[in-house]
């Protein structure tokens, strides 16, 4: 088995926070039913070649990002509030969807953070703030106080996101993968020597 390091991180949302702009052109999409296929093949073209697709093999493919998203909607806590879309263009021929987050409360009260997504060719933009930034008003506004997720420590990226959004750690978990899966794709991503 191979174990990926991962760290459970929590916010308090009655801290104010600053609010962030989509840059020109970019957009929010709202939940709604019809979305629940553009959010799975969001996702995909987000993780698909990540390091959360070999922690979490779902995210590796289409039909897992489907299964997924299906499994988020059915929970008895999911909310449409903290689940958004980022689009980019307007016509069928320029529309290009960049980024995926989905929220749930869970029992405790806590507004739990799903696959924060932004598609390769639209990061470092600022779009991975808003979206964990419009989710987090999600949870606000059904009343929760706090917003926690779960991220892999390797993945500096989201690492340093989370911390700038006020995020903390408050506990370590390890998540066990098969070394069969997970070697031979850490070799093929280049995380392995």
């Amino acid at each position: 088995m191979t174990y990926f390091k991962r760290f459970r991180m929590e916010a308090d949302l009655a801290l104010p926070r600053p609010t962030h702009e989509l840059p020109p052109g970019y957009r929010f999409v709202a939940w709604n039913e019809a979305v629940i296929d553009v959010h799975a093949r969001t996702k995909f073209r987000c993780f698909r070649d990540e390091l959360d697709a070999i922690v979490f093999p779902c995210l590796g493919s289409l039909d897992g990002c489907r299964r997924l998203m299906k499994e988020i909607r059915g929970k008895s806590g999911f909310l449409a509030a903290a689940t958004w879309l980022i689009a980019r263009g307007t016509s069928p021929e320029s529309l290009q969807w960049c980024g995926t987050v989905q929220g749930v409360a869970e029992r405790n009260g806590i507004g739990m953070i799903q696959n924060v997504g932004i598609v390769p060719g639209h990061r470092g933009l600022g779009l991975g703030r808003c979206l964990v930034e419009r989710a987090l008003g999600g949870f606000r506004l059904h009343g929760l106080g706090r917003a926690g997720l779960e991220v892999t420590v390797d993945n500096g990226c989201a690492m340093r996101l989370y911390q700038r959004l006020g995020f903390k750690r408050t506990q370590t978990v390890y998540k066990a993968v098969d070394s069969a899966v997970a070697e031979p794709s850490l070799e093929i991503a280049g995380a392995l020597p």
